[in-house]
Protein backbone atom coordinates (compact mmCIF):
# COMPACT_ATOMS: atom_id res chain seq x y z
CA UNK A 1 0.00 0.00 0.00
CA UNK A 2 1.64 3.21 -1.19
CA UNK A 3 1.75 6.20 1.16
CA UNK A 4 1.64 9.59 -0.57
CA UNK A 5 3.01 12.32 1.69
CA UNK A 6 3.57 16.03 1.14
CA UNK A 7 7.03 17.41 0.55
CA UNK A 8 8.76 19.29 3.39
CA UNK A 9 7.93 22.98 3.61
CA UNK A 10 11.51 24.01 2.78
CA UNK A 11 11.34 22.09 -0.50
CA UNK A 12 7.91 23.45 -1.35
CA UNK A 13 9.16 27.00 -0.99
CA UNK A 14 11.65 26.27 -3.78
CA UNK A 15 8.74 25.91 -6.21
CA UNK A 16 8.07 28.82 -8.55
CA UNK A 17 4.34 28.28 -9.14
CA UNK A 18 1.57 30.67 -8.07
CA UNK A 19 0.98 28.97 -4.74
CA UNK A 20 4.53 29.61 -3.58
CA UNK A 21 5.22 32.98 -5.21
CA UNK A 22 2.08 35.04 -4.53
CA UNK A 23 2.83 35.73 -0.85
CA UNK A 24 5.89 36.26 1.38
CA UNK A 25 7.57 33.30 3.05
CA UNK A 26 5.88 33.93 6.40
CA UNK A 27 2.46 33.14 4.86
CA UNK A 28 1.07 29.61 4.69
CA UNK A 29 -0.48 29.45 1.18
CA UNK A 30 -3.68 27.40 1.24
CA UNK A 31 -5.62 29.36 -1.38
CA UNK A 32 -5.05 28.20 -4.96
CA UNK A 33 -5.80 24.59 -6.01
CA UNK A 34 -2.26 23.25 -6.19
CA UNK A 35 -1.11 20.35 -4.05
CA UNK A 36 2.11 19.77 -2.14
CA UNK A 37 2.84 16.17 -3.12
CA UNK A 38 5.60 14.81 -5.34
CA UNK A 39 4.54 13.77 -8.82
CA UNK A 40 3.34 10.24 -9.40
CA UNK A 41 6.42 8.21 -10.47
CA UNK A 42 4.97 7.34 -13.88
CA UNK A 43 4.54 11.03 -14.65
CA UNK A 44 8.07 11.94 -13.55
CA UNK A 45 9.46 9.12 -15.68
CA UNK A 46 7.47 10.19 -18.74
CA UNK A 47 8.60 13.81 -18.45
CA UNK A 48 12.23 12.85 -17.85
CA UNK A 49 12.18 10.64 -20.96
CA UNK A 50 10.72 13.48 -23.01
CA UNK A 51 13.36 15.95 -21.85
CA UNK A 52 16.19 13.50 -22.50
CA UNK A 53 14.84 12.77 -25.99
CA UNK A 54 14.10 16.41 -26.78
CA UNK A 55 10.46 15.40 -27.33
CA UNK A 56 9.21 18.97 -27.05
CA UNK A 57 7.43 19.57 -30.34
CA UNK A 58 3.77 19.85 -31.29
CA UNK A 59 1.29 17.23 -30.15
CA UNK A 60 0.67 14.53 -32.74
CA UNK A 61 -2.56 14.29 -34.73
CA UNK A 62 -3.17 10.88 -33.14
CA UNK A 63 -2.28 10.24 -29.49
CA UNK A 64 -3.00 7.45 -26.98
CA UNK A 65 -4.71 9.82 -24.55
CA UNK A 66 -8.36 9.14 -25.54
CA UNK A 67 -7.93 5.38 -25.22
CA UNK A 68 -5.97 5.69 -21.97
CA UNK A 69 -8.64 7.97 -20.51
CA UNK A 70 -11.42 5.60 -21.63
CA UNK A 71 -9.69 2.77 -19.77
CA UNK A 72 -9.29 5.00 -16.69
CA UNK A 73 -12.98 5.94 -16.74
CA UNK A 74 -13.94 2.28 -16.96
CA UNK A 75 -11.68 1.28 -14.07
CA UNK A 76 -12.43 4.17 -11.76
CA UNK A 77 -16.05 5.08 -12.54
CA UNK A 78 -17.50 2.08 -14.38
CA UNK A 79 -18.14 4.46 -17.29
CA UNK A 80 -18.03 3.18 -20.87
CA UNK A 81 -16.83 6.07 -23.02
CA UNK A 82 -15.85 5.97 -26.69
CA UNK A 83 -12.31 7.27 -27.37
CA UNK A 84 -13.50 8.42 -30.79
CA UNK A 85 -15.76 10.96 -29.07
CA UNK A 86 -12.92 12.90 -27.37
CA UNK A 87 -10.73 15.81 -28.36
CA UNK A 88 -7.96 17.48 -26.39
CA UNK A 89 -7.33 21.15 -25.64
CA UNK A 90 -5.16 23.23 -23.32
CA UNK A 91 -7.26 23.14 -20.16
CA UNK A 92 -10.77 22.72 -18.83
CA UNK A 93 -11.53 26.44 -18.96
CA UNK A 94 -10.63 26.64 -22.64
CA UNK A 95 -12.77 23.60 -23.41
CA UNK A 96 -15.73 25.16 -21.61
CA UNK A 97 -15.41 28.47 -23.47
CA UNK A 98 -15.04 26.86 -26.89
CA UNK A 99 -18.13 24.70 -26.37
CA UNK A 100 -20.12 27.57 -24.89
CA UNK A 101 -19.38 29.70 -27.96
CA UNK A 102 -21.08 27.09 -30.11
CA UNK A 103 -24.09 26.20 -27.96
CA UNK A 104 -25.08 29.80 -27.13
CA UNK A 105 -25.66 33.03 -28.99
CA UNK A 106 -24.35 36.40 -27.74
CA UNK A 107 -26.41 37.62 -24.81
CA UNK A 108 -28.05 34.28 -24.06
CA UNK A 109 -28.08 33.09 -20.46
CA UNK A 110 -26.02 30.28 -18.95
CA UNK A 111 -26.98 28.75 -15.59
CA UNK A 112 -24.31 28.42 -12.90
CA UNK A 113 -24.85 27.08 -9.39
CA UNK A 114 -23.15 29.27 -6.78
CA UNK A 115 -21.22 29.15 -4.62
CA UNK A 116 -19.09 28.00 -7.53
CA UNK A 117 -15.58 28.16 -8.99
CA UNK A 118 -15.07 31.90 -9.59
CA UNK A 119 -13.78 31.68 -13.20
CA UNK A 120 -17.15 30.26 -14.28
CA UNK A 121 -18.50 33.81 -14.27
CA UNK A 122 -15.65 34.99 -16.49
CA UNK A 123 -15.86 32.02 -18.85
CA UNK A 124 -19.52 32.73 -19.57
CA UNK A 125 -18.68 36.35 -20.33
CA UNK A 126 -15.72 35.33 -22.50
CA UNK A 127 -18.09 33.22 -24.59
CA UNK A 128 -20.35 36.25 -25.06
CA UNK A 129 -23.18 34.97 -22.85
CA UNK A 130 -24.65 36.13 -19.54
CA UNK A 131 -24.74 34.39 -16.17
CA UNK A 132 -28.00 33.08 -14.69
CA UNK A 133 -27.49 32.22 -11.02
CA UNK A 134 -29.36 29.27 -9.51
CA UNK A 135 -27.68 28.65 -6.14
CA UNK A 136 -27.20 25.23 -4.65
CA UNK A 137 -29.76 24.28 -2.02
CA UNK A 138 -28.45 23.85 1.51
CA UNK A 139 -30.44 21.03 3.09
CA UNK A 140 -28.83 21.55 6.48
CA UNK A 141 -26.64 18.50 6.04
CA UNK A 142 -25.57 18.74 2.38
CA UNK A 143 -25.69 20.85 -0.77
CA UNK A 144 -27.73 19.80 -3.77
CA UNK A 145 -28.83 21.10 -7.15
CA UNK A 146 -32.00 23.20 -7.04
CA UNK A 147 -33.79 21.33 -9.82
CA UNK A 148 -36.94 23.44 -9.52
CA UNK A 149 -34.90 26.62 -9.84
CA UNK A 150 -32.98 25.21 -12.79
CA UNK A 151 -36.21 24.20 -14.52
CA UNK A 152 -37.55 27.72 -14.04
CA UNK A 153 -34.38 29.20 -15.55
CA UNK A 154 -34.58 26.89 -18.55
CA UNK A 155 -38.28 27.63 -19.00
CA UNK A 156 -37.43 31.34 -18.93
CA UNK A 157 -34.99 30.96 -21.80
CA UNK A 158 -31.55 30.00 -20.45
CA UNK A 159 -29.87 28.01 -23.22
CA UNK A 160 -26.93 26.34 -21.44
CA UNK A 161 -25.68 25.31 -18.03
CA UNK A 162 -22.23 24.97 -16.48
CA UNK A 163 -22.25 22.04 -14.08
CA UNK A 164 -19.45 21.56 -11.55
CA UNK A 165 -19.27 17.80 -10.90
CA UNK A 166 -17.82 17.24 -8.30
CA UNK A 167 -18.65 20.71 -7.09
CA UNK A 168 -16.03 23.32 -6.27
CA UNK A 169 -15.89 24.67 -3.52
CA UNK A 170 -18.24 22.41 -1.53
CA UNK A 171 -16.74 19.08 -2.64
CA UNK A 172 -20.25 17.78 -3.34
CA UNK A 173 -20.62 14.70 -5.52
CA UNK A 174 -23.99 15.12 -7.18
CA UNK A 175 -26.04 11.93 -7.01
CA UNK A 176 -26.91 9.90 -10.09
CA UNK A 177 -30.63 10.53 -9.68
CA UNK A 178 -30.10 14.28 -9.42
CA UNK A 179 -27.92 14.32 -12.54
CA UNK A 180 -30.43 12.19 -14.45
CA UNK A 181 -33.24 14.55 -13.46
CA UNK A 182 -31.14 17.55 -14.55
CA UNK A 183 -30.51 15.89 -17.89
CA UNK A 184 -34.21 15.23 -18.45
CA UNK A 185 -35.06 18.87 -17.72
CA UNK A 186 -32.30 20.08 -20.06
CA UNK A 187 -33.50 17.70 -22.77
CA UNK A 188 -37.06 18.96 -22.39
CA UNK A 189 -35.99 22.56 -23.01
CA UNK A 190 -33.17 21.91 -25.48
CA UNK A 191 -30.46 23.15 -23.10
CA UNK A 192 -26.80 22.12 -23.39
CA UNK A 193 -25.09 21.04 -20.14
CA UNK A 194 -21.31 21.38 -19.94
CA UNK A 195 -19.93 19.40 -17.02
CA UNK A 196 -16.60 20.42 -15.51
CA UNK A 197 -15.31 17.12 -14.07
CA UNK A 198 -11.76 18.18 -13.25
CA UNK A 199 -12.10 16.96 -9.62
CA UNK A 200 -13.63 13.59 -10.60
CA UNK A 201 -10.49 11.48 -10.01
CA UNK A 202 -10.47 12.85 -6.44
CA UNK A 203 -13.92 11.54 -5.49
CA UNK A 204 -13.48 9.46 -2.36
CA UNK A 205 -14.32 5.73 -2.53
CA UNK A 206 -17.94 5.30 -1.56
CA UNK A 207 -18.90 8.83 -2.64
CA UNK A 208 -20.71 7.39 -5.67
CA UNK A 209 -19.33 9.72 -8.34
CA UNK A 210 -21.35 9.66 -11.57
CA UNK A 211 -19.98 11.24 -14.76
CA UNK A 212 -22.74 13.44 -16.16
CA UNK A 213 -22.65 11.69 -19.54
CA UNK A 214 -23.26 8.38 -17.75
CA UNK A 215 -26.48 9.62 -16.10
CA UNK A 216 -28.82 8.32 -18.81
CA UNK A 217 -29.76 8.76 -22.45
CA UNK A 218 -30.92 12.34 -21.94
CA UNK A 219 -27.50 13.23 -20.53
CA UNK A 220 -25.84 11.71 -23.58
CA UNK A 221 -27.99 13.91 -25.83
CA UNK A 222 -27.51 17.23 -24.03
CA UNK A 223 -24.15 16.82 -22.34
CA UNK A 224 -20.50 17.69 -22.81
CA UNK A 225 -17.84 16.78 -20.24
CA UNK A 226 -14.46 18.45 -19.88
CA UNK A 227 -11.94 16.39 -17.91
CA UNK A 228 -8.28 16.64 -16.94
CA UNK A 229 -5.61 15.03 -14.79
CA UNK A 230 -4.46 18.45 -13.64
CA UNK A 231 -6.12 18.67 -10.20
CA UNK A 232 -5.58 15.11 -9.00
CA UNK A 233 -1.99 14.90 -10.27
CA UNK A 234 -1.01 18.60 -9.90
CA UNK A 235 -0.35 19.21 -13.61
CA UNK A 236 -2.09 22.55 -14.18
CA UNK A 237 1.00 24.19 -15.67
CA UNK A 238 1.39 21.52 -18.35
CA UNK A 239 -1.88 22.29 -20.18
CA UNK A 240 -3.97 19.31 -21.24
CA UNK A 241 -7.68 18.53 -21.00
CA UNK A 242 -10.19 16.39 -22.87
CA UNK A 243 -13.60 17.37 -24.22
CA UNK A 244 -15.82 14.28 -24.10
CA UNK A 245 -19.17 13.65 -25.81
CA UNK A 246 -21.63 10.78 -26.07
CA UNK A 247 -23.98 11.47 -29.01
CA UNK A 248 -23.54 12.03 -32.73
CA UNK A 249 -24.74 15.64 -32.53
CA UNK A 250 -22.51 16.68 -29.62
CA UNK A 251 -19.55 14.80 -31.10
CA UNK A 252 -20.03 16.62 -34.41
CA UNK A 253 -20.00 19.96 -32.60
CA UNK A 254 -16.70 19.22 -30.85
CA UNK A 255 -15.16 17.78 -34.01
CA UNK A 256 -16.11 21.00 -35.75
CA UNK A 257 -13.95 23.12 -33.46
CA UNK A 258 -10.92 24.69 -35.19
CA UNK A 259 -7.79 22.57 -35.19
CA UNK A 260 -6.03 25.30 -33.20
CA UNK A 261 -8.23 24.45 -30.21
CA UNK A 262 -6.62 21.03 -30.16
CA UNK A 263 -3.10 22.22 -31.00
CA UNK A 264 -3.12 24.39 -27.89
CA UNK A 265 -2.71 21.17 -25.92
CA UNK A 266 0.76 21.12 -24.34
CA UNK A 267 3.04 18.28 -25.41
CA UNK A 268 4.26 17.79 -21.83
CA UNK A 269 0.68 18.03 -20.61
CA UNK A 270 -0.39 15.27 -22.96
CA UNK A 271 2.52 13.01 -22.02
CA UNK A 272 1.86 13.61 -18.32
CA UNK A 273 -1.88 12.97 -18.70
CA UNK A 274 -1.26 9.66 -20.46
CA UNK A 275 0.98 8.61 -17.57
CA UNK A 276 -1.51 9.88 -14.96
CA UNK A 277 -4.49 8.05 -16.42
CA UNK A 278 -2.53 4.84 -17.01
CA UNK A 279 -3.09 1.86 -14.74
CA UNK A 280 0.46 2.31 -13.49
CA UNK A 281 -0.62 5.46 -11.58
CA UNK A 282 -3.66 3.89 -9.88
CA UNK A 283 -1.70 2.86 -6.79
CA UNK A 284 -0.38 6.41 -6.39
CA UNK A 285 -3.87 7.89 -6.81
CA UNK A 286 -5.29 5.48 -4.24
CA UNK A 287 -2.56 6.54 -1.83
CA UNK A 288 -3.34 10.19 -2.45
CA UNK A 289 -7.02 9.60 -1.72
CA UNK A 290 -6.15 7.98 1.60
CA UNK A 291 -3.97 10.95 2.51
CA UNK A 292 -6.72 13.41 1.62
CA UNK A 293 -9.26 11.38 3.56
CA UNK A 294 -7.09 11.61 6.67
CA UNK A 295 -6.59 15.35 6.14
CA UNK A 296 -10.29 16.14 5.68
CA UNK A 297 -11.08 14.35 8.95
CA UNK A 298 -8.13 15.99 10.72
CA UNK A 299 -9.47 19.38 9.65
CA UNK A 300 -12.87 18.56 11.12
CA UNK A 301 -11.28 17.59 14.42
CA UNK A 302 -9.08 20.68 14.54
CA UNK A 303 -11.93 23.05 13.83
CA UNK A 304 -14.13 21.40 16.44
CA UNK A 305 -11.40 21.76 19.04
CA UNK A 306 -9.94 25.16 18.16
CA UNK A 307 -12.66 27.02 16.21
CA UNK A 308 -15.98 25.55 17.37
CA UNK A 309 -17.91 28.46 15.84
CA UNK A 310 -16.76 27.38 12.37
CA UNK A 311 -19.09 25.24 10.28
CA UNK A 312 -17.54 22.68 7.95
CA UNK A 313 -18.87 19.64 6.12
CA UNK A 314 -16.40 16.99 5.06
CA UNK A 315 -16.28 17.09 1.24
CA UNK A 316 -17.08 14.05 -0.89
CA UNK A 317 -14.25 14.81 -3.29
CA UNK A 318 -11.12 16.87 -3.71
CA UNK A 319 -8.88 18.68 -1.28
CA UNK A 320 -10.82 21.93 -0.85
CA UNK A 321 -12.69 22.73 2.37
CA UNK A 322 -15.62 25.18 2.32
CA UNK A 323 -15.75 26.67 5.80
CA UNK A 324 -18.37 29.05 7.20
CA UNK A 325 -16.70 31.49 9.59
CA UNK A 326 -19.62 33.91 9.83
CA UNK A 327 -20.12 32.91 13.48
CA UNK A 328 -16.78 34.51 14.33
CA UNK A 329 -17.95 37.99 13.40
CA UNK A 330 -15.04 38.65 11.03
CA UNK A 331 -17.19 40.11 8.26
CA UNK A 332 -18.26 38.92 4.81
CA UNK A 333 -14.68 38.23 3.75
CA UNK A 334 -12.88 36.74 6.77
CA UNK A 335 -9.96 35.59 4.62
CA UNK A 336 -8.73 39.19 4.53
CA UNK A 337 -8.23 39.35 8.30
CA UNK A 338 -6.80 35.83 8.36
CA UNK A 339 -4.19 36.78 5.76
CA UNK A 340 -3.26 40.03 7.50
CA UNK A 341 -3.19 38.86 11.10
CA UNK A 342 -2.65 35.08 10.97
CA UNK A 343 -0.46 34.91 7.83
CA UNK A 344 -2.58 32.18 6.27
CA UNK A 345 -3.75 32.70 2.69
CA UNK A 346 -7.20 31.24 1.98
CA UNK A 347 -9.47 31.77 -1.02
CA UNK A 348 -12.01 34.55 -0.50
CA UNK A 349 -15.54 33.18 -0.01
CA UNK A 350 -17.36 36.07 -1.74
CA UNK A 351 -15.41 35.34 -4.96
CA UNK A 352 -17.60 32.24 -5.35
CA UNK A 353 -20.80 34.32 -5.34
CA UNK A 354 -22.94 36.14 -2.79
CA UNK A 355 -23.53 32.79 -1.09
CA UNK A 356 -19.85 32.84 -0.06
CA UNK A 357 -20.22 35.74 2.36
CA UNK A 358 -18.60 34.71 5.64
CA UNK A 359 -16.89 31.69 4.06
CA UNK A 360 -13.33 30.76 3.22
CA UNK A 361 -11.95 27.96 1.04
CA UNK A 362 -8.97 26.11 2.50
CA UNK A 363 -6.72 23.76 0.52
CA UNK A 364 -5.86 20.70 2.62
CA UNK A 365 -3.86 19.02 -0.14
CA UNK A 366 -0.75 19.33 1.98
CA UNK A 367 0.82 17.84 5.11
CA UNK A 368 -1.07 17.32 8.39
CA UNK A 369 1.48 19.60 10.02
CA UNK A 370 0.63 22.52 7.72
CA UNK A 371 -3.12 21.95 8.13
CA UNK A 372 -2.64 21.95 11.90
CA UNK A 373 -0.48 25.06 11.93
CA UNK A 374 -2.95 26.91 9.71
CA UNK A 375 -5.87 26.20 12.04
CA UNK A 376 -3.77 27.10 15.09
CA UNK A 377 -2.81 30.43 13.54
CA UNK A 378 -6.43 31.21 12.64
CA UNK A 379 -7.70 30.16 16.06
CA UNK A 380 -5.20 32.47 17.73
CA UNK A 381 -7.09 35.44 16.27
CA UNK A 382 -10.00 34.67 18.53
CA UNK A 383 -7.90 35.64 21.54
CA UNK A 384 -6.93 39.08 20.21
Amino acid sequence: MLEVTALPLAELRERSSEKWREYPADVLPLFVAETDFPLAPAISDALHRAVEAGDTGYIASRTPLPSVYADFAERRFGWHVDPARMRSTADVSMGIVEILRRVTQPGERVVVTPPVYPPFYDLVAEAGAEVERVPLRDTGSAWELDLDGIRAAFADGATAMLLCNPHNPTGTVHGRNSLAALAEIADEFGVAVISDEIHAPLAQPGAGFTPFLDAGEAAERVGYAVVSASKAFNLAGLKCALMVTASDATTALVRGLPIEVEWRTGQFGLLAAVAAFSEESDVWLDGLLRTLDANRVLLEDLLAARLPAARYRIPDAGYLAWIDLSGLGWGDNPARRILKDAKVALHYGPAFGAEGAGYVRLNFGTSPEIVTEAVERIASLGHR
